[in-house]
C-alpha cells in the first residue's frame, strides 16, 4: 500500500499514514443522510495563495474537495449527500456559494483554503464565524474534530479554532454548521511539498470525512 509522503513540521513529522488505518477510525451510522456543501475557495481569474513550487490554492483545494466527494463514493458508499460549490476551474460569488448552501438546505458547510503568510508559519486551523449565535457551538465542535483528525493521524501543528467574519461563514451560520479550513500553508516549504502530492490530498480529504463522521456520531 502506498504511504503518505514523510515532512518535517519544526519538531513534529506528517506521518505515513496509510488509508487503512484512517478507514479504522470511520464509525458508520445509518438513517436520513447528511447533506454536506463542500466548498472549494477560490477559482477561475482568482489564484489565491500561490506555493513555494508555484502550486495555486485553488487547483490544490479543488482537488481537495474532490477527493473528498470520491471517498465518500468510494470508501463510505455514499454516506453523505455531498454537493461542490465548483467542480471546475470556475470563479464562483461568494454569494452564489451560500446560496447552494440554503438551496440545498445543507446540515454542513465546509469551505476548504490553503493558508498563507509572509512570514514563517506552519499547520492548520478552523474558523467560524464570530457571532455567538445560530449553530456557532456545533461549527465549534465540527471543527474541533477535524482538527484532531488533521493534528494526530497527519501530525499537522494545532493552530486552533478561530472566529472571522468571512462571508460564506456569516452567510451560512444559521442554516448549518460552517467552518472554513486551512489545510495548512502553500508559503511554507514542506507543506507546500505535502499538498503537492496526490496521495496526501487523498488523506486530508479522509481525515476531513473522518471528522465530519465523529461529528455526526456525537450530536
Amino acid at each position: 500500500m502506498v504511504l503518505i509522503t514523510q515532512k518535517i513540521l519544526q519538531t513534529k513529522e506528517l506521518k505515513n499514514v496509510s488509508f487503512a488505518i484512517l478507514m479504522l477510525n470511520i464509525c458508520f451510522v445509518f438513517g436520513q443522510k447528511t447533506i454536506i456543501v463542500v466548498d472549494a475557495g477560490h477559482g477561475g481569474k482568482d489564484y489565491g495563495a500561490i506555493g513555494k513550487n508555484g502550486e495555486r490554492e485553488k487547483d490544490v483545494v479543488l482537488k481537495i474537495a474532490k477527493e473528498i466527494n470520491s471517498l465518500n463514493t468510494q470508501l463510505l458508499n455514499n454516506k453523505y449527500d455531498i454537493y461542490l460549490t465548483r467542480n471546475t476551474d470556475t470563479l464562483i460569488s461568494l454569494r452564489d456559494r451560500t446560496r447552494l448552501a440554503n438551496t440545498l438546505k445543507a446540515d454542513i458547510f465546509i469551505s476548504i483554503h490553503n493558508n498563507a503568510s509572509p512570514k514563517h508559519a506552519q499547520g492548520m486551523e478552523v474558523y467560524v464565524h464570530n457571532i455567538s449565535n445560530g449553530h456557532h457551538r456545533k461549527s465549534i465542535l465540527l471543527g474541533q474534530y477535524i482538527i484532531r483528525e488533521f493534528t494526530q493521524k497527519l501530525g499537522f501543528k494545532i493552530r486552533g479554532v478561530k472566529f472571522a467574519n468571512f462571508q460564506v461563514l456569516r452567510e451560512t451560520r444559521t442554516l448549518c454548521p460552517a467552518i472554513l479550513v486551512e489545510t495548512g500553508f502553500l508559503t511554507d516549504l514542506d507543506e507546500s511539498d505535502y499538498l503537492s502530492v496526490q496521495n496526501n490530498r487523498r488523506a486530508l480529504a479522509l481525515a476531513i470525512l473522518i471528522g465530519i463522521t465523529n461529528y455526526t456520531n456525537e450530536l
